[in-house]
């Protein structure tokens, strides 16, 4: 590693004296004719052409689902499937693989948190943010909506899977497979209301489900730059990358890395992405875990940058078990007496388990085994 530094390093010296003394030998532009009346402007002014890669405008908000609005009809049922059944949109957030996917209920997605994480470590993400989500099957319930996420959880049969034709003697034989296979690539998404449906428009719907899936993104580099911080997004368009970021978002900035090199540093593993060849800039991008720790430039007139200091800190998944403490009313069931100091208590580990003791009207056997019982019988 140190060589491959120093030789870019020397490089990229090299190069820019090379580049100093071609500017210092090269004349200058001729001087170009100025217009009799300088106030007289004869070019016409350039048209600005708008971006390709502009965000779409956001559909407007429809308005919120009446508190008192009736159950939703059979007709609005139906739209409602036909209108999100395979439709393709944008997740903005994991979703574990498994027979279990994720709950919206009043904004806010349950598991999440620690308990997200601990899933996706387990099981592996079905779908990541960013990634494309394909509404596969919409059924609505008595107080929730199911959709299932690129084929659902499990396979559904065929139509011709449930068919059963009587053999030779009496017995079914079914036309397809017998039983349901997982999917490993599907995973669901239930909305839950309070008490039941409501009656509501398809925006209303798109409206409730915007926390989790996006509609309004036309690819997968935009729907994922909604997910991330404003000043993590900035420095993605702009092809940078930020001490503090992980690796999905230098994959995004920057693409995946030509080099990589696994190293040694205090007993530290670590991994640096290297982008870039002289006699451009050269990026050496030090990633320990998931977390970018350093990030190294070298420059093409040799200057070398480095950058250690946290630049972007991201939100990390609450902590479960301590939220579960500090949440714990003060009126919890204690063991103490009223008045009694909490520290004069008795622990389970403050006095030994008192051996167990026969009762003395249980004849013991010999301790001398089996030799001892025999003889004693004689």
């Amino acid at each position: 590693m140190e060589r491959l530094r120093g030789a870019c390093f020397c490089l990229a010296a090299l190069l820019g004296s090379a580049l100093l003394l071609q500017a210092q030998s090269t004349p200058g532009p001729a001087p170009q004719a100025q217009p009799a009346n300088p106030a007289v402007n004869t070019a016409a002014p350039a048209k600005s052409e708008p971006a390709n890669d502009a965000p779409p405008p956001h559909a407007p908000l429809a308005p919120p689902i009446a508190h008192n609005a009736p159950h939703m009809s059979r007709q609005t049922r139906l739209e409602i499937i036909r209108d999100f059944e395979t439709q393709l949109v944008y997740s903005r957030t994991a979703f574990p693989m498994g027979t279990k996917g994720l709950t919206l209920k009043d904004g806010v997605t349950t598991p999440g948190g620690q308990e997200l994480q601990q899933a996706l470590t387990l099981w592996g993400p079905a779908v990541r943010p960013g990634d494309p989500a394909h509404i596969s099957f919409v059924q609505v319930k008595d107080n929730h909506i199911h959709f299932d996420i690129n084929g659902g959880p499990v396979r559904r049969k065929k139509w011709y899977q449930h068919i059963e034709v009587a053999g030779g003697g009496g017995v079914p034989v079914e036309m397809g497979p017998n039983g349901s296979a997982q999917n490993p690539h599907g995973t669901y998404l239930d909305v839950y209301f309070d008490k039941y449906v409501p009656e509501m428009t398809a925006q209303q719907l798109r409206d409730l489900l915007d926390p989790v899936l996006d509609f309004t993104s036309r690819n997968k580099e935009q729907a994922y730059l909604e997910t991330v911080p404003p000043k993590v997004k900035e420095a993605i368009q702009a092809h940078h990358v930020l001490v503090g970021m992980n690796t999905e978002m230098v994959l995004h900035a920057k693409g995946k890395p030509p080099k990589k090199v696994r190293e040694k540093e205090g007993g530290a593993q670590y991994e640096e992405w290297i982008y870039g060849e002289p006699p451009a800039d050269v990026d050496f991008v030090r990633i320990v875990g998931d977390e970018v720790v350093r990030v190294e430039t070298m420059k093409v007139g040799g200057e070398k940058v480095v950058r250690t200091e946290k630049e972007v800190v991201l939100p990390k998944p609450e902590d479960t078990e301590a939220k579960k403490e500090e949440d714990r009313p003060a009126s919890a069931p204690s063991l103490r007496r009223p008045g009694e100091d909490p520290d004069s208590v008795p622990k389970p580990s403050d006095t030994a388990s008192p051996t167990p003791v026969p009762p003395p009207d249980i004849p013991q056997p010999p301790s001398g085994g089996p030799g001892e019982m025999v003889a004693g019988r004689g």
